[in-house]
């Protein structure tokens, strides 16, 4: 006869395993002897090692005991029904660590591919950091609020990439947050938008934005926080009949006029340009930057 110790020692599990066992009714527990000692005999030892067995296989313990006393051909159902289980879970666990990995970058954490793989192209072309952080923040709101056009929308910010003055525009305010308020660049900026958006107007390629008008006055509002070289490019615009950054439109006009003068932004915070008739990013003050 053995005792708990030497029982749990032939199975290869500890005494808190064999004990909790008991308690779960999974091993049948002896009568204490007369010096109170449990005595365990051999049937013990192979019906401790079937359990440890398929408890170390990754069967639950709530199943163990049914196969236990299961027949061969429910033995191979119930091994089939855990297998499929566990298959599940691995696939779980890999999903969970292939998101992981994907969050080392940081940007992925709330954003969609395209744009992660946008703004790295941006940083391969030297634009500022603090600035794609801005842009970034502002991509997180837009692909939440249009998540069936981003992807297209990024892929036409590839395109104008192309575009020499898209180029310049992202040279001239990648360092935009450094700007005081009186830097004469800032005239350059409202010059440049307002152009853009005069001709979207003339050409009929504006369209709806699909952004809720209340998201497009927070990044309006972010925007404009962000320098005093943005809240100057604000007035600036607001001087010559332009209101909105993320959603720059012309301040007073009939609807038709209203509808044509839109040039669809995104995030209020890319100097992209995009197709006038595509959602897409202003500079770091929330405009869209127009082609020379």
């Amino acid at each position: 006869m053995l005792t708990i110790s030497q029982l749990a020692a032939y199975a290869g599990v500890t005494v808190a395993a064999v004990r909790h066992y008991h308690k779960i009714d999974l091993l049948p527990e002896p009568e204490r002897d007369r010096s109170g000692y449990r005595s365990y005999d051999a049937a013990a030892v192979v019906q401790l090692i079937r359990i440890h067995i398929l408890a170390s296989a990754g069967v639950p313990l709530a199943h163990v005991e049914s196969l236990l006393e299961a027949d061969p051909t429910s033995f191979a159902e119930h091994v089939t029904q855990i297998d499929d289980r566990l298959l599940s879970e691995v696939r779980q666990l890999q999903e969970t660590r292939r998101r992981l990995a994907g969050l080392a970058a940081g940007e992925q954490l709330a954003l969609p591919a395209s744009v992660v793989g946008y703004l790295e192209r941006l940083r391969d072309l030297g634009v500022d950091e603090r600035y794609l952080e801005k842009e970034r923040d502002a991509w997180i709101v837009v692909a939440a609020q249009v998540p069936d056009q981003i992807d297209a929308v990024i892929a036409k910010k590839h395109e104008d990439l192309g575009d020499p003055d898209v180029l310049w525009l992202y040279d001239l305010v990648s360092g935009v947050l450094d700007w005081a308020a009186d830097d004469p660049r800032v005239v350059e900026v409202a010059d440049v938008l307002e152009r853009i958006a005069t001709q979207a107007a003339e050409a009929g390629t504006a369209g709806d934005d699909g952004l809720d008008d209340h998201v497009g006055a927070l990044l309006d509002a972010a925007a404009a926080q962000t320098s005093p070289a943005a809240e100057r490019l604000l007035a600036l615009l607001q001087g010559r009949g332009w209101k909105g950054l993320t959603r720059f439109e012309r301040a007073a006009a009939d609807n038709h006029t209203r509808d044509n003068a839109r040039t669809l932004s995104s995030p209020a915070v890319t100097p992209a340009v995009a197709s006038s008739s595509e959602p897409r990013a202003g500079i770091t003050t929330g405009t869209d930057p127009p082609r020379r």
